[in-house]
């Protein structure tokens, strides 16, 4: 499914893989990060973590069960992925959220795409049952339509709740159902 408004993402650069996030990858992840922290408007975080804090953040994401991604073009980190708990009590355990970001010299080729399809195929695997993407800024169309097209849907609008770069900003929910979803109990 695509998005009407896009044009379709570029195909990814064909020597790209997305593996396990290593240790020795947290490196260049907190690089791809700190530069989104800085410029961009997908994060909310005001001063972008150190590689010590990244690594610290990986090891709870792995130890809670959740998977961490990265793309990978030949040697270099191009992006990265994971899945973490959307919200901390135990009812909620079902329900990760996303969060995806890409090399910022690598945008609109696909890297974010080829990440989200396999960080769902992993949440799946591990049995959650819906995934929640939080999308920093109304006007990220790139990742609203990442998104919808791959089978997310619009969930509501958060108005100005986090000012960032001299102005407010929103943030946009978007759903997706995860293998059986709401049809039964969790495993």
């Amino acid at each position: 499914m695509s998005s009407p408004h896009l044009p379709e993402a570029a195909a990814p650069p064909a020597p790209l893989r997305v593996d396990e996030c290593c240790p020795a990858d947290l490196e260049a992840v907190a690089a791809i990060y700190r530069h989104a922290v800085l410029h961009g408007s997908a994060s909310f975080e005001l001063s972008p973590p150190d590689a010590a804090e990244m690594a610290r953040r990986h090891a709870a994401i792995l130890a809670g069960g959740y998977p961490w991604l990265v793309a990978r073009l030949e040697d270099r980190v191009a992006g990265f992925a994971y899945a973490g708990p959307y919200r901390p009590r135990p009812a909620y355990a079902a329900t990760v959220e996303n969060s995806v970001y890409v090399a910022p010299d690598l945008h609109g080729r696909g890297i974010g795409r080829a990440l989200l399809a396999r960080l769902i195929d992993e949440a799946e695997d591990r049995g959650f049952r819906q995934m929640i993407a939080v999308i920093g800024d109304s006007a990220n169309r790139a990742s609203i339509g990442l998104h919808a097209a791959l089978g997310f849907s619009h969930a509501g609008v958060l108005r100005s709740v986090g000012w960032k770069h001299g102005r407010w900003l929103d943030s946009v929910l978007m759903q997706r159902e995860l293998g059986s979803g709401d049809r039964q109990p969790p495993g």
